[in-house]
């Protein structure tokens, strides 16, 4: 895992993956070869406090990625803006991936890993190590009542 520190107190970076998934099926089905799955190697920045994955336009472009649909916004600082949504991503770090739709931000350098993406991934936040962990390293545990 490569995680870096960032300044700002319970948010540092890590580097993900992210590919189309579209493109990984057709790689699948023998439809293209696998070096033609656009891909791309991300720095993501963890925040608990964001709920959903969060791409640069730029990427989303990237990636080929198809707008699914709109959501509205709300920053830190209270703005709110619609924005598009786009689907079929596959997220990678740490040896798990899975599928995810994402809010796409114009002016975004970097992705927002929300809560979303930690808990599908079963990854929990070190504050003091300033990384992802897993809640079991062998496998993904889901609850169920």
């Amino acid at each position: 895992m490569t995680t870096t520190e960032e300044p700002k107190m319970g948010r540092f970076s890590v580097e993900v993956e992210l590919a189309n998934q579209k493109d990984l099926n057709f790689a699948d089905g023998g439809f293209i070869s696998p070096q033609e799955v656009r891909r791309a190697r991300v720095r993501g920045v963890v925040d608990s406090g964001a709920t959903r994955l969060v791409i640069p336009a730029s990427v989303a472009q990237r990636l080929g990625l198809e707008v699914s649909g709109s959501a509205k916004v709300r920053y830190a600082d209270g703005r709110t803006a619609d924005r598009s949504i786009v689907g079929g991503i596959q997220l990678s770090f740490g040896g798990r991936s899975g599928i995810f739709s994402a809010v796409v931000e114009p002016d975004r350098e970097s992705a927002l890993i929300g809560a979303i993406v930690m808990e599908e991934l079963d990854f929990m936040i070190d504050c003091v190590g300033q990384r992802l962990v897993p809640r079991d390293p062998k496998q993904i545990v889901s609850e169920a009542e």
